[in-house]
């Protein structure tokens, strides 16, 4: 006897199971339920048991950079004085010993474990510009201003994790990197990161996202141009486009400011090397400042 098709309401395609509306993008794509966590913002990896502190030092560093990139509209002279409390407590300690300091506070056991941890940017802040200024600081000075954070990961923007909300977010980041670059071609890698999720495989992520990529760009797994950040946490996906994340250690802030502290020491040695042996009697050549040390 065939079964009865009628019995119990009817619901249209479009329409969920608890009877709301479906919503579609413009491209016809589905619009998912909403990711607990949406949006640009950075993803940070920090020591167990320390994440309050993460946050709190992060939300510090975000704050002070963002400010210095994106200034907001204030009166003259208002920020003067907290610039001038904030360079003092700086000029006590000389560079070398800031930077002796930092790489101490961050060094950690190997076998600690670490915790995730979401900063959410909001317009105008772009946290890829964000991440990249405080590496390339880093990088320079050694000084990493935090002590419990690890990594940083920028991204562009945020979805759940299901390959056509994938594809979509891809899709707009790419057209705002694009637009900024006029057409320029660049050779990429795909950086994928994969947490506590068992849905979707490393091989179908790579695929949908490759599928989005603009034509002119060309696959380069040994020297790439420009990385595509994938981060992947349960049931939330973000994604950024960067460069110079190999050169900056994959974002690692420990690493990064103890090749500064190498460099630096490395560059005494030659200065040391340079100079002559046995030699008591200053150079012709020396400064005003080194011949009156010398006296």
């Amino acid at each position: 006897m065939p079964k009865d098709t009628t019995k119990g309401p009817q619901m249209s395609h479009n329409r969920t199971k608890e009877g709301k509306k479906k919503k579609y993008r413009s491209d016809g794509t589905p619009i998912w339920s909403k990711a607990t966590i949406e949006g640009p913002g950075i993803w940070a990896t920090c020591v167990k048991g320390k994440e309050r502190q993460a946050v709190g030092e992060l939300y510090d560093l975000l704050e002070s950079l963002s400010t210095e990139i994106w200034p907001p509209e204030q009166p003259q002279g208002s920020s003067e004085a907290a610039s001038n409390i904030d360079s003092e407590g700086e000029e006590e300690l000389s560079i070398e010993a800031q930077i002796a300091k930092e790489v101490s506070a961050i060094k950690r056991p190997a076998a600690e474990k670490r915790i995730l941890v979401f900063m959410a940017c909001r317009a105008p802040v772009d946290p890829v510009i964000l991440v990249t200024r405080h590496m390339k600081n880093v990088e320079t000075t050694g000084i990493t201003r935090t002590r419990n954070t690890h990594r940083l990961l920028p991204v562009s923007g945020s979805c759940t994790t299901n390959i056509p909300e994938i594809q979509a977010l891809c899709r707009d980041v790419f057209d705002k990197f694009t637009s900024k670059r006029s057409g320029a071609a660049f050779k990429y890698k795909i950086e994928l990161r994969i947490r506590n999720h068992s849905t979707l495989t490393r091989n179908a992520i790579i695929q949908g996202i490759a599928e989005c990529v603009p034509p002119e760009f060309a696959v380069d797994l040994n020297e790439p141009d420009v990385f595509i950040l994938v981060e992947v946490f349960k049931s939330v996906c973000g994604i950024g486009i960067v460069e110079d994340y190999y050169r900056l250690h994959k974002f690692n802030v420990a690493e990064v400011a103890k090749m500064c502290k190498t460099g630096s020491e490395e560059q005494q040695s030659l200065t040391r090397l340079d100079k002559p042996a046995g030699s008591t009697q200053a150079p012709e050549s020396a400064s005003l400042g080194e011949a009156v040390a010398v006296e």
